[in-house]
């Protein structure tokens, strides 16, 4: 999975501490996303989709070796 987390959160004027405090997480873990370290459970996701008016379409995106 391809997190476009870091480039939706910078456009929309958020640094990583203030996502994480918004969403209810350490910096750390939103870094840990955006590197393709650590991929958030589906509530997460969708804390972050929604503090970012975003999707998860939009966020995250699949590839074929998600699949294998």
């Amino acid at each position: 999975m391809r997190s476009n987390l870091k480039s939706i959160r910078t456009n929309k004027g958020f640094t990583q501490e203030e996502l994480a405090q918004k969403v209810g997480i350490s910096r750390q873990s939103i870094y840990a996303i955006e590197s393709g370290k650590f991929n958030p459970s589906i509530l997460l996701a969708l804390k972050i989709a929604y503090v970012l008016e975003t999707s998860l379409y939009d966020l995250f995106e699949l590839d074929n070796t998600d699949w294998e």
